[in-house]
């Protein structure tokens, strides 16, 4: 394993940002805010492009000719159910992050909105654009990625890694082993970093969570490493099982809570209020989000821009950071399904999940808000905690901030579990049950990582050192993405 120099260059490179992060946090996170800024300023149109077109070819390959492909042999079949394999996607890819943005995205386009519009309009905006950041656009990143990886591995017999839709295209040769050599690099580097910076985040709203639930104040940074201690010792058990029993339990226990907490909050809520906000929400999004995709705000003035850059493509880059790990995941979990049927379940049913979530927990800040029972301006002082801050003003308030600690917990757990299987299928060239020694040692790793994030204190620098990950990745999807093309031309002769 140690003598593969495809791991130890990318331990190297891994573990120089975690020194680096270590001794100059500030200065990563200074450095990686600036590259981002640079990269969005110069291609930003490109990055929005790549995302809107990914969906345009998502919407195309399902109802073409090629949606009865089976990713496999003729005959396999499905080797999780439909709802194991819908939650095991759905954890691994936006688990924590829907608790933590819930409310406080909805909220934060409000108060930005509201100064140059109607608040009624600036609600409904802000709820849009919150759909549009956590649908059809992000999954058709990950699912296309997915489809590319699920189709080589299983239809075509290749190593699931990221280079083999080039190997198996273009043939074995010397050009192709060092493209695809460094798209293996780039992969591994992409999926540790991005997944760092979902530790981090995760933790950070854990925390708040814990802070709240027990009234502890200024914890600060120890009740943090307290709980990623915790975090560490509870992600190293599903390390040890079979991916089906460790993964499958958690994202199903993590799915179940969260869709608990949602019914709650929906039932004693305001029902009315939220349903007419969702309805109107599910046609305002499927109406417009093909379009939203190719806005670039060119005439606006700066704080538009600047917004747009914080959010809409801070989003679609952290996609694209998170597309290596979540894509092949995905692709593991998928065999024997059709290409129709992967891309219509990857696509649809986490958007309309989040047009759900959003319309709810966004409505219900909404609601409070004018209700004089939360202050808005939570989102810029502590948006950690604007979950919880939401959840006091509700009934059984104890028992449900004790929930959405829990899901958040179980949702890191998952994504680590998942990305630590997916680095050691890397680095052991492609097995699909890697040695358990192997996913423990990415286990360290990313926990490593996962320190020096939560030590920079700051999600906006979690969020930006995520997005510098994801900057050389754009160029390896569209590549693979021509590989699949290129493929399924040829599908009739295979």
């Amino acid at each position: 394993m140690f003598r593969n120099p495809l791991l130890l260059t990318a331990l190297s490179l891994t573990a120089a940002v975690s020194v680096w992060g270590l001794i100059d946090t500030h200065g990563l996170a200074q450095f990686a805010a600036g590259m981002v800024n640079v990269t969005l300023k110069s291609r930003g149109w490109f990055v929005m492009l790549t995302a809107s077109m990914m969906l345009i070819a998502s919407i195309w390959l399902a109802l073409s000719r090629y949606g009865g492909i089976t990713l496999g042999r003729s005959g396999d079949k499905p080797e999780f159910s439909t709802f194991s394999w819908l939650a095991m996607m759905f954890a691994a890819g936006m688990g924590v992050g829907l608790l933590f943005y819930g409310a406080a995205e909805p909220i934060s386009h409000f108060l930005f909105l509201n100064q140059g519009m109607p608040a009624q309009d600036a609600a409904s905006q802000a709820l849009f654009l919150t759909y549009f950041h956590w649908g059809l656009h992000a999954w058709a990143i990950y699912g296309l990625t997915g489809l590319v990886m699920a189709y080589f591995m299983f239809r075509r017999q290749a190593p699931p890694l990221i280079s083999s839709p080039v190997r198996v295209v273009f043939g074995d040769k010397p050009w192709t082993r060092t493209i695809g050599w460094l798209m293996d690099l780039l992969a591994i580097y992409a999926i540790a970093i991005g997944l760092a910076g979902s530790i981090a985040l995760g933790v950070f709203q854990v925390q708040d969570g814990v802070a709240s639930l027990f009234n502890i104040q200024g914890a600060g940074l120890g009740l943090g490493l307290t709980i990623f201690a915790v975090l560490c010792l509870a992600y190293t058990l599903p390390l040890l099982v079979d991916l089906s029993k460790g993964m499958g339990t958690l994202s199903n226990t993590a799915i179940l809570i969260a869709i608990s907490l949602m019914l709650f909050v929906l039932l004693v809520g305001p029902t009315h209020f939220f349903m007419r906000g969702i309805v109107e929400g599910f046609g305002n999004y499927f109406t417009h989000a093909l379009s939203q995709g190719f806005k670039t705000y060119p005439f606006y003035q700066d704080a538009v821009d600047k917004y747009f850059t914080d959010w809409t493509l801070n989003y679609m880059l952290w996609w694209l950071a998170w597309a290596p790990f979540v894509g092949v995941f995905i692709a593991r979990i998928s065999k024997g399904r059709t290409i129709r049927e992967f891309i219509m379940g990857v696509l649809l049913a986490p958007t309309v999940f989040s047009i759900f979530w959003f319309g709810i927990f966004g409505g219900m800040g909404f609601y409070q808000g004018a209700a004089n029972r939360l202050d808005p301006t939570v989102v810029q002082t502590s948006i950690n905690s604007t979950t919880f801050i939401l959840l006091e003003t509700m009934p059984l308030s104890r028992l449900t901030i004790a929930a959405t600690v829990l899901a958040a917990f179980l949702f890191i757990v998952t994504s680590v579990v998942s990305a630590a299987y997916v680095l050691a299928m890397f680095s052991t060239g492609g097995d699909q049950n890697p040695p358990v020694k192997v996913k423990l040692m990415w286990g360290v790793i990313l926990g490593a990582l996962g320190l020096v994030m939560i030590l920079s204190g700051s999600a906006e620098a979690v969020r930006q050192i995520i997005a510098l990950s994801a900057n050389p990745f754009v160029f390896i999807i569209i590549f693979i993405i021509m590989c699949l093309l290129k493929a399924l031309k040829d599908e009739r002769t295979f």
